[in-house]
């Protein structure tokens, strides 16, 4: 079993920043990969960025790339993703979750078995 619990979301301005953070117990944050997925009011949740089990690869969407960063810190069992530039359209419910039986990078949401509740990010024009 994995809890997930993110925090770091809020109100923001157009062009400004904010960090999430994903506080991961139970089984050790190490040896699979991660990541974080959105959704908007109205829409389906959609693939954001992704980190592999050692933090060497990751991957993003091609909406947050170059704005968005995903990292990791396995001895404090937390990832991380910094959110730069953002836009009215970032608004949304930011998920973190897990991928237990993968240690690679993914965007593919079936393979994450173990989900937080969510932290609310709102980017106003």
């Amino acid at each position: 079993q994995v809890q997930l619990v993110e925090s770091g979301g809020g109100l923001v301005q157009f062009g400004g920043s904010l960090r999430l953070s994903c506080a991961a117990s139970g089984r050790t944050s190490s040896g699979y990969a991660m990541g974080w997925f959105r959704q908007a009011p109205g829409k389906e949740r959609e693939f954001v960025a992704t980190i592999n089990w050692s933090g060497s690869s990751t991957a993003y969407a091609d909406s947050v790339k170059g704005r968005f960063t995903i990292s990791r810190d396995n001895a404090a069992n937390t990832i991380h993703l910094q959110m730069n530039s953002l836009k009215p359209d970032d608004t949304a419910v930011y998920y973190c979750a897990a991928a237990t039986r993968w240690g690679t990078v993914s965007g593919t949401e079936s393979l994450y078995d173990y989900w937080g509740q969510g932290t609310q990010v709102t980017v106003s024009s």
